[in-house]
């Protein structure tokens, strides 16, 4: 018999992934957590029933996450990453040298725990001699802290359950107080695709564009993801992602990557119509 994870991706859509073997199943206080391993997209990640990560597509998501700040924001010292306790993104930073100090701030150990033993090619650096781990609720977290760091990044779960307080006019507002005067904060924006995905987009575009001079939003294709159209946003205090885009000095590191370019940078800030006017609708 074939058996299949299937996500609700909205009332009348369903994401269907066979699967081979259910690696793990618990309850945090949180949430429940799963880990499947599937003969298309290896092992994955899933959260209350939402999957969060593929083995084979995570890349995508992690690498324009990361990248674009780094190659906009020239000098990037102490970062803040909210949520992300699969690990993705502190294996995207651990790259840059020039990062003195990353602050991670996960509300379930859990998951850390989890993904370090199943998905370890995701949550391979959480060794890193610069990171430190806060297990405490990240809206908390962020109201104690004033001009301290450069990058701020949301990698958060969807806008219900635990990751709910993180789209909020409250949380934004305290992450802008909490970066330097040429800080960066990127988020995972949702997809502009279905209507209640569209909302969200548009909730937390309002509520960012009240709180940074500089918003913009761009773009990224991740198949396993509702609809495979993903937005993240870039909001600034100082720096522009097209015009302050250094394309030499990111190139010159040699770090691989197999989703993001210099190149495609420029082109994921350039949305479709939809996307646009989805957006406008809220400035």
């Amino acid at each position: 018999m074939d058996y299949w994870f299937s996500e609700v991706q909205t009332p009348n859509v369903k994401f269907s992934i066979k699967v081979d073997h259910h690696l793990y199943s618990g309850k945090s206080e949180f949430q429940r957590i799963d880990v499947f391993d599937s003969p298309e997209f290896g092992r994955f990640l899933a959260l209350d029933g939402y999957m969060m990560l593929t083995e084979k597509d995570e890349f995508i998501y992690h690498e324009m996450i990361v990248h674009p700040a780094m190659a906009v924001h020239p000098k990037v010292k102490d970062v803040l990453v909210i949520g992300a306790g699969d690990g993705g993104v502190i294996r995207e930073l651990a790259q840059y040298p020039e990062i003195e100090h990353i602050d991670m701030v996960e509300i379930d150990p859990l998951v850390v725990e989890v993904c370090k033993k199943y998905l370890p090619k995701t949550a391979c650096r959480f060794d890193e001699p610069r990171l430190t781990i806060h297990y405490e609720d990240g809206l908390k977290f962020v109201r104690t802290v004033h001009e301290q760091y450069d990058l701020i990044i949301v990698d958060s779960t969807d806008p219900f359950g635990p990751g709910e307080g993180l789209f909020t006019r409250e949380f934004y507002g305290n992450c802008f107080k909490a970066l330097r005067p040429d800080g960066i904060m990127i988020n995972q924006h949702e997809s502009p695709f279905y209507p209640q995905d569209a909302q969200a987009c548009q909730r937390a575009h309002k509520r960012i564009v009240e709180s940074f001079p500089i918003s913009k939003v761009y773009q990224a294709h991740i198949p396993t993801y509702p609809s495979g159209h993903w937005l993240f946003g870039f909001a600034s205090k100082q720096y522009h992602p097209l015009r302050d885009l250094d394309e030499a000095r990111w190139n010159l590191r040699g770090i691989h990557s197999k989703y993001y370019t210099t190149t495609l940078h420029k082109g994921a800030f350039y949305i479709p119509a939809y996307v646009e006017e989805l957006l406008k609708e809220v400035e």
